[in-house]
Formats: structure tokens, sequence, C-alpha cells
């Protein structure tokens, strides 16, 4: 079996292509914090490259941007090619199943803060009444 479920933040805006064929692939890398600090009490980080295909690939590319949570299930493939150099060099990568956009459209900037202003002020608590317990249904 060879399942992955990876939640991270994306490090740069997703970048949209076309093979030959004309498929859609959208490639990023999302950041994931790993757990438990290392030997010397830091966090590490570990960062891991990401393929979307077809139409999910242009979802990606029209609603990601950089810093946006993503939630991703795929599975982890190995490539190789050769270099210009003539060196073998081997890729890892996450070729996306399901890619779950977790951040709100808008995370920043004045949508976002309208969005999540206040319609009305907020009661304080000294004006609240008292509810009896007798009162309550449960």
């Amino acid at each position: 079996m060879n399942k992955a479920i990876l939640v991270g933040n994306l490090t740069k805006d997703p970048e949209l292509t076309t093979t030959t064929s004309g498929i859609a692939v959208c490639r990023f890398t999302v950041a994931i914090g790993r757990r438990f600090p290392n030997a010397s009490g830091e966090k590490e980080t570990d960062f891991l490259n990401v393929v979307v295909w077809r139409s999910q690939a242009e979802n990606c590319h029209k609603y990601l941007k950089k810093g946006n949570k993503a939630g991703i299930v795929g599975m982890i493939q190995t490539r190789s090619y050769e270099a210009q150099d003539g060196t073998r060099k081997y890729v890892t990568e996450i070729v996306a199943e399901e890619v779950e956009f977790l951040s709100s459209r808008s995370q920043s900037g004045e949508d976002y803060q309208q969005q999540n202003s206040p319609k009305e002020p907020k009661q304080k608590v000294s004006e609240l009444e008292p509810i009896e317990d007798d009162s309550l249904p449960f």
C-alpha cells in the first residue's frame, strides 16, 4: 500500500503547465513541521513536492497561493532522470489524488478583515441576564 496523507502550507504559488498532449499539471511544495524537536531541541520542517493532474491541477492553480494550508492525499512516487552534466538525478514527490483547501478564500487583506468583523457590537458579560438552572431544557 502506498498512501500519504499530509497537511502543510504552500511555500510558493502553484505552477501550472500542460503536457504535450494538453493535460494540466500543477506543482507546488508544502512545508510540514515535525511534531518533535531534534537532538538539539529545534523543530525541523520537511518540504515536500506535490504534483496534481487534470482539472484538480487547474483548481489548485486557481485557488491556492503561497502560505495557504492544504490537505493532500496521494501516493509517494520516485523517478529519475539524466541531468545535462550526465549525472543521474532522483526525485521523490507526492502525486495527489485529493487536495483539500484548508485556508479561507481570502486569508489576508481587507476582504478577510471585513468578513470576520462583527456586524453588531458584542454585549459585555456584565450586561447579560443570568439564567436559572431550572429553566434549562437539559
